[in-house]
């Protein structure tokens, strides 16, 4: 998928798992939120959680409709919000809309356990604010930030009987960009790329990102980063294991 919004071009990938045959518990979404920002996110429900594709979709339908009607309150109200203060507006609605959502449906914590990467990017200055929840991966720049909680992430799940702002406050994997020229942000599965055809042509971490996160050929295609997971497969021998969401936005 690709769109065009004044220098910025986004694109997104979403693959599910060899290990994987039922479901893929990742999910990813990419809205206007207003008429220069977009609210991009890519989400990774819990396997050891109940249906755990459920959580992801769920938290990935909330934020759509929060982009949505955000893109339309600016239009009628004319707000001028700093990203920072937009993202945490976006995260204390999708944490009281997921509360909503928890009790009409008497929902366990264990049905609500997702990963979040989440960022609004202004397309017209090339800035980002980003928050991550549990683990996953930002490559912005030439440079790849980890973010990796030893299988145990601390999902949003486990707070939503708790306060927003105390929850808000206690996040410490947050990033700030300004004028950047390539974003990334992944779930884990751009770790699990094996090839069981040839193992001693395994390509190493770096070369997967090089050739997914770093290279533009092909990227005037819509499908860009959908051939490129092709690629990997068909020509390099290479399968993804664990499901994967990627957004790539670059100028």
């Amino acid at each position: 998928m690709l769109n065009k919004n004044h220098e910025v071009k986004v694109y997104t990938t979403l693959n599910i798992g060899n290990f994987h045959t039922t479901h893929c518990e990742d999910f990813l979404i990419d809205e206007e939120i207003s008429t220069n920002e977009r609210l991009i996110a890519v989400l990774d429900g819990c396997t050891m959680g109940k249906e755990s594709a459920f959580a992801s979709i769920l938290y990935s339908k909330i934020l759509r409709k929060i982009a949505k009607n955000k893109f339309y309150s600016e239009l009628v109200l004319k707000e001028d919000i700093t990203a920072k203060r937009k993202l945490k507006s976006v995260l204390s609605e999708l944490f009281q809309e997921t509360k909503i959502v928890k009790n009409q449906l008497d929902l366990e914590i264990n049905e609500l356990l997702s990963t979040l990467i989440i960022g609004i990017v202004n397309i017209s200055n090339g800035s980002a604010e980003f928050l991550t929840v549990g683990d996953g991966m930002i490559y912005a720049n030439g440079q790849t930030i980890d973010y990796e909680q030893d299988d145990k992430p601390d999902y949003l799940g486990y707070h939503l009987q708790g306060d927003f702002e105390d929850w808000y406050q206690a996040q410490q994997q947050t990033l700030s960009l300004s004028n950047f020229d390539d974003i990334s942000i992944c779930t884990d599965g751009i770790y699990t790329f094996k090839n069981f055809n040839n193992p001693n042509k395994q390509l190493t971490q770096e070369e997967i990102i090089q050739f997914l996160l770093i290279d533009k050929t092909d990227s005037i295609y819509p499908n860009f980063l959908a051939t490129k997971i092709g690629q990997l497969k068909n020509e390099m021998h290479h399968i993804v294991t664990d499901d994967l969401a990627i957004i790539r936005l670059f100028r």
